[in-house]
C-alpha cells in the first residue's frame, strides 16, 4: 500500500530535476501521475516533448501509471489542459505539485524586460495558472493537496532580482492560497529546497560567498549542514531525491493538518520556517508620529542595534 494509492496527481516541471524525482516517487506510492513538462531550457527557451515522455516511460516500466503533458503550464490554456488531462486519466484530481521554474540571472541594471517577464511567468504564473483550475475541482470535491516549490533567493541572491521577486512572490502566493482553500479541505504548503539540478548546479559545501558576505543560510539563521563525510548511500547529499519524500508526504491524505507552511529541505534535513512577525515597535498613542519624533526615537528604538543582513 502506498500513501497515494488511487490518487490523481499533477507534477509540473516533472521531466527533470526535483520534479522528476517527485513524479517517480509519487507513482511508486500509487498515484496516477501527469508529468507536465514542455522540456524547455533553464532560461525558459525551447521545448522538447521527449523530456516528459521519458519519465512516463520510466514509470510505466516500473509498473506505475503516468501520462505526459507537454503544454506550457504557465499559460492559462496549458494549465487548464493539464487539469483536464489529470481528470481524464485518474477520474479525479487529488494533488498538484508545482516544480517548474526558470532562471535568467543578471544584475538589475542589465536586466531586460524579457528577462524579468520570463522568470516571473516561469516561476509565479506557473503556480497561479494550474492552481486556479485545480482549486475549482478541489473545492467542489472538498479535498485536495497543493505543494509548491519556491526558492530562498528573496533572502538576498546576488544578480537575480527577477528570481528573488519570483521566489518571495511564490511564498506569499502559497500562504494566500492556503487561506483561500483551507475551509474546503484543501491544503497548500511550500518547500524551499537545496538540490543539485540544472538550475542550481553547485553542491552546498561548494557554494561559498566572497569573504565578508553572508550566505542565504546565514541570513536565514540556518545551522551549517552536518559534514558530508557522515552521509550514507551512493547519492550526493544535494541530489534532488532528498526533496521528493517531503513533497509526496505533503501531497498525501495524512498531511491534512498542515497548511500554509514553508519548509526547507537540504540533504537529510527538513526544517520549518517561522512566519513573519513583529520584532519591535514604537507607539504614538492615537496620533501619527511627527518627523521630529521619528528623528529622535527611531535611532534609539527601531533602528538600534540593527544592521544589514547582507553584509558583515
Amino acid at each position: 500500500m502506498g500513501v497515494l494509492d488511487g490518487n490523481g496527481l499533477i507534477v509540473t516541471g516533472g521531466g527533470r530535476g526535483i520534479g522528476r524525482q517527485v513524479a517517480l516517487l509519487a507513482a511508486s506510492e500509487g498515484a496516477t501521475v501527469v508529468v507536465a513538462d514542455n522540456g524547455c531550457e533553464p532560461d525558459g527557451t525551447g521545448s522538447n516533448p521527449a523530456v516528459a515522455q521519458a519519465v512516463v516511460d520510466e514509470i510505466s516500466e516500473s509498473g506505475g501509471q503516468a501520462v505526459a503533458m507537454t503544454a506550457d503550464m504557465s499559460t492559462m490554456s496549458g494549465a487548464e489542459e493539464g487539469i483536464k488531462l489529470a481528470l481524464d486519466s485518474a477520474g479525479h484530481l487529488d494533488g498538484l505539485i508545482t516544480c517548474a521554474g526558470v532562471r535568467r540571472d543578471t544584475p538589475i541594471w542589465d536586466m531586460t524586460e524579457e528577462d524579468w517577464d520570463s522568470v516571473i511567468n516561469g516561476n509565479v504564473k506557473s503556480i497561479f495558472a494550474p492552481v486556479k483550475f485545480a482549486t475549482v475541482v478541489m473545492r467542489q470535491q472538498r479535498y485536495g493537496r497543493i505543494v509548491v516549490m519556491v526558492s530562498d533567493a528573496g533572502l538576498g541572491a546576488v544578480g537575480a532580482s527577477n528570481y528573488a521577486a519570483a521566489g518571495e512572490g511564490a511564498v506569499g502566493l502559497s500562504r494566500t492560497i492556503a487561506r483561500d482553500v483551507g475551509r474546503y479541505g484543501v491544503t497548500c504548503n511550500a518547500i524551499s529546497p537545496l538540490a543539485r539540478t540544472r538550475m542550481f548546479g553547485g553542491a552546498s559545501e561548494e557554494l561559498r560567498p566572497p569573504a565578508g558576505v553572508l550566505s542565504s543560510d546565514e541570513v536565514a539563521r540556518i545551522a551549517p549542514p552536518f559534514p558530508t563525510r557522515q552521509w550514507e548511500g551512493d547519492l550526493h547529499p544535494d541530489a534532488p531525491q532528498s526533496v521528493a519524500p517531503l513533497a509526496v508526504y505533503l501531497a498525501s491524505e495524512t498531511s491534512g493538518e498542515v497548511n500554509g507552511q514553508l519548509f526547507g529541505v537540504r540533504a537529510g534535513e527538513i526544517y520549518l520556517y517561522s512566519a513573519p512577525e513583529i520584532d519591535r515597535q514604537i507607539l504614538s498613542y492615537g496620533r501619527r508620529f511627527t518627523m521630529d519624533e521619528l528623528d529622535e526615537q527611531a535611532p534609539r528604538t527601531l533602528a538600534f542595534g540593527s544592521s544589514s543582513p547582507l553584509s558583515s
